[in-house]
């Protein structure tokens, strides 16, 4: 299990989407690998988006979008089908767990992805349903800016002796100079010595 702190723009996504990701192209056939839970329908569509780009080109790779603001008749339709990755709002996925539209008893991989603002938001008990849904044998994956108290005590309850992570700001956009020389043909290995 890891628990991962850094600022929003510091690359959570990727670090989380690429595991998913290999899992996935380890063992293509095995469905839902990942549950990835989000705080807004926003977020949740940008790293659906981002897992697509970064997964491109694994031949049938399927995402799942669950979130509120949108008909949950068309979700439902699509959780008849098989799916690696699902990425949601705690709201409708607990929605869909609720009226059996959604098992989550093959999950191996859980991730809550700004869990500091889903408890702001008053999710704490829809995650804890969703991670009580969830098989006790698999990784879950705790991301947050912050971490109060509430984040600590959550982990707690939900994880095993998590591997702590904390990106501080300052190294997440790093100062590069870039340098541009333009040579001849013949003096490229010379200038790049």
């Amino acid at each position: 299990d890891v628990r991962g702190q850094a600022a929003t723009g510091s690359g959570k996504t990727g670090a989380f989407a690429l595991p998913i990701l290999e899992r996935i192209l380890a063992l293509p056939e095995s469905w839902p690998h990942a549950l990835i839970l989000c705080p807004t329908r926003e977020l949740a569509s940008q790293v659906a988006r981002e897992i697509r780009k970064f997964g491109r080109r694994i031949a049938g790779l399927h995402v799942l979008e669950l979130v509120g603001g949108a008909p949950a008749g068309p979700q439902k339709r699509a959780l008849e089908r098989k799916f690696h990755v699902i990425v949601g709002t705690p709201g409708r996925v607990l929605d869909h767990v609720g009226k059996g539209a959604l098992r989550l008893n093959g999950i191996q991989m859980v991730v809550l992805d700004e869990a500091d603002r889903m408890l702001d938001m008053g999710f704490s008990e829809d995650m804890e349903e969703i991670l009580h849904q969830c098989p006790e044998e698999r990784q879950t994956v705790l991301f947050s800016a912050t971490f109060p108290e509430e984040i600590a005590a959550f982990s707690e309850g939900f994880q095993n002796d998590p591997v702590a992570v904390k990106i501080e700001g300052k190294e997440t956009q790093p100062d590069i100079d870039a340098l541009k020389l333009v040579v001849e043909e013949e003096e490229k290995a010379n200038a790049l010595e």
